[in-house]
């Protein structure tokens, strides 16, 4: 495993020109990407923001974080994939996993997952310039304009051990929602090479990528931080993980599960967070004060179980992102 990359994921909860300046501000500190967040109901179109943030930038690495072939047709995944390629050239990458708030919040279902694996070799297909038949259809479709052979990196988002293992099966990387934790990452690398392994795969050999996403706040009061990242960790309990939890642990989950609400997705105060034991929030995010992320990040680039640590600031004031970020 070669050197941890710092990148920045960032929910348009602001106007578009906040999330661009934001953007060309993780450029200027050297981010090494982006992952915008794609969820129509709740926050800015996550395409055209990464379209302006093409024409905005020149070096950082603009990416999907992640978007869905449910609220996102796959040909239409694979046109703004490669229109994204035309702006930013190799820059854009497809994050995309099963769906979450983007078809909680119009009272759709998440993708089955060998419906994410069918849509995924689709949009490869059609990002490289050959004809498929649709999946819905199967009408024959080629996007015109796309160069014969072109590749842009999938990176799969995972939760349960099933998708861990499609992930190690197709993806060309990994975004992990399942904690700091040492052994819930170990965990996690576990499932991610079983699916490779069921493939046929190395994934060190193909320089496969892990990326670990970190809700993060950092204040000068650690115990407000804690508080501000556990909308977010609410949101990965919810969600089956490749470890078992204590009872006591997987009652608090029950009870997530129970009241949690999408319209107020990982917005910092809710209730549903409210429900997260301080515990839980330091296995599951970093928040502190700046010096305790910092020992927080060092120990978690150290575990030899991430390439990449993607930091998500939390704050009850959408502003504060700006400084966490610096």
């Amino acid at each position: 495993m070669g050197r941890v990359s710092i990148s920045l994921g960032l929910f348009p909860i602001e106007p578009p020109q906040r999330i661009i300046y934001l953007t060309q501000l993780a450029e200027e500190l050297g981010y090494a990407r982006v992952h915008l967040g794609d969820s129509q109901m709740i926050w800015r179109e996550a395409y055209v923001l990464l379209g302006a943030a093409a024409l905005a930038t020149s070096r950082i690495v603009l990416a999907t974080g992640v978007t869905n072939p449910v609220t996102r047709d796959p040909a239409v995944v694979a046109a703004g994939m490669v229109t994204l390629h035309e702006l930013a050239g190799d820059r854009i990458q497809l994050g995309i996993g099963t769906g979450d708030s983007a078809v909680q919040t119009i009272g759709r279902k998440p993708a089955r997952l060998r419906e994410l694996e069918e849509a995924v070799g689709v949009i490869r297909r059609l990002i490289a310039g050959e004809t498929v038949a649709h999946p819905a259809t199967g009408a024959p479709a080629r996007i015109v304009y796309a160069p014969a052979g072109l590749r842009i990196p999938v990176i799969v988002a995972v939760s349960s051990p099933r998708i861990h293992r499609l992930a190690g099966k197709i993806a060309d990387g990994a975004i992990v929602l399942v904690g700091i934790d040492p052994a819930f990452l170990a965990a996690s690398r576990a499932e991610l090479v079983a699916g490779a392994a069921e493939a046929g795969r190395d994934l060190a050999a193909e320089g496969f990528r892990v990326a670990c996403w970190t809700p993060c706040s950092i204040q000068e009061d650690g115990r407000a931080a804690r508080t501000a990242v556990k909308a977010h960790v609410a949101r990965v309990l919810k969600r089956d993980l490749p470890f078992i939890l204590s009872p006591e642990d997987q009652a608090v989950v029950q009870r997530i599960r129970a009241e949690y609400e999408y319209y107020q997705h990982m917005v910092a105060g809710t209730r549903h967070g409210e429900l997260v034991p301080d515990a839980l929030a330091e296995k599951f995010a970093v928040a502190g004060t700046a010096s305790e992320v910092h020992a927080q990040l060092e120990r978690l680039a150290a575990s030899g179980l991430v390439d990449e640590i993607v930091i998500i600031p939390h704050s009850q004031q959408p502003a504060e992102r700006e400084r966490m970020i610096r």
